[in-house]
């Protein structure tokens, strides 16, 4: 199952697998997508489809240093050089777009002001990677740091950052991105929105279940005037409770997200489960409610394996599978799978920032 080809609106994806945004902090301090960034995504050109590393759509949506943004001219020039490298090798790929609301930091925003959120509520100890020193994507040169006290966005301000999605969008066309898919999941300001203790609005981006699915719904809506609603996907975490968003009500909150964006017509939902030993598990009643309200793409992430993977496609509540941290040591992940080749393991202390190491240079599988 997982090797059968798959019609993802105007693409035909080879296989089922799936490489999902993953956070490498590679880029420039300006937020350029670099040589060796198109190096690391062409590696893994194999995937049915790679879904980019999260793209700020303005400064204010950067959370982290070194972190790739798709809101000038040089970073939509620097992406065209990734999405050619990738296209060369006859691979596929969507731009992730994202706005980290709260998790930022007054260093990464500009003028250092405060990050922005649905509500002026921080999250404790959750912390962001900032670059103190201005000393570049080195490695070992970052720090972690609790995030900044967020200001409530005023309702104008919104506006503002749905036309900056929908630029976003556009700029990602121009670099040649195949689509996009739009972070609502991990606790990123669409989830800010959504969950109900993340957003204590009494405006109509507030309160109501309706009224909290109102800023999705609108970037929704924007983004899907660049890209067909075909090729615009969107990533949600359903039962997590990551940087300190939580919903009180998680099940009837996501089936009425997963009812909006059936109604949008999106292509896919990437679910997020999460990959952690104590998560909460998704029940497989769960899943299927989504299948019957959603009837485009499912894409599911979260600590997959082959097995799992082939389970969740023959039992019809998924489509696609992502596997994440194993394509990182494994750039030619779909042939060792098909293959049955063992795996190369993971060098977790190369994973954010630096050079090549830990990043372009894992080898695909050759036999002793």
């Amino acid at each position: 199952m997982l090797f059968s080809p798959y019609q993802l609106g105007h693409l035909l994806l080879p296989n089922r697998i799936i490489m999902p945004p993953m956070t490498r902090a590679r880029a420039t301090s300006g937020g350029l997508a670099t040589r060796l960034m198109a190096d690391y995504y062409a590696q893994r050109a194999s995937a049915g489809l790679i879904i980019s590393e999260g793209t700020q759509i303005s400064q204010q949506g950067q959370g982290y240093a070194w972190t790739p943004g798709i809101y000038t001219p040089a970073q939509v020039a620097a992406w065209q050089h990734v999405t050619h490298a990738i296209h060369q090798q006859g691979g596929r790929i969507y731009a992730q777009l994202w706005h980290v609301g709260r998790l930022s930091h007054t260093s990464l925003q500009a003028d250092g002001q405060s990050p922005v959120s649905s509500s002026a509520l921080q999250a404790k100890g959750v912390q962001v990677f900032i670059d103190p020193e201005k000393r570049g994507p080195a490695l070992g040169s970052g720090e972690m740091v609790q995030h900044s006290m967020p200001r409530a966005l005023e309702p104008g301000e919104i506006g503002d950052i749905i036309n900056d999605f929908r630029q976003a969008a556009e700029n990602a066309l121009r670099a040649g991105f195949d689509g996009i898919e739009l972070h609502a999941a991990n606790g990123y300001l669409i989830n800010q929105f959504l969950d109900s203790r993340a957003n204590t609005r009494e405006d109509k981006y507030g309160g109501s279940l309706e009224n909290r699915l109102r800023f999705l719904s609108e970037v929704v809506t924007a983004t899907t005037q660049v890209y067909p609603p075909a090729q615009v996907g969107v990533r949600l975490s359903p039962l997590t409770t990551q940087q300190g968003t939580i919903d009180d009500t998680p099940e009837a909150t996501y089936l009425a997200a997963a009812s909006r964006l059936q109604e949008l017509n999106v292509g896919y939902l990437h679910i997020a489960e999460a990959d952690w030993s104590d998560a909460p598990i998704m029940p497989i009643p769960f899943k299927q409610a989504i299948r019957l309200i959603f009837h485009g793409t499912l894409i599911y992430s979260g600590n997959y394996n082959l097995d799992k993977a082939n389970q969740a496609i023959s039992t019809g509540w998924a489509d696609l599978i992502g596997f994440g941290r194993p394509f990182i040591a494994n750039p030619d992940l779909p042939e060792r799978l098909r293959s049955g080749y063992p795996l190369s393991s993971l060098n977790h202390a190369h994973l954010f920032g630096g050079d090549s190491a830990g990043y372009t240079d894992y080898l695909p599988y050759t036999a002793n």
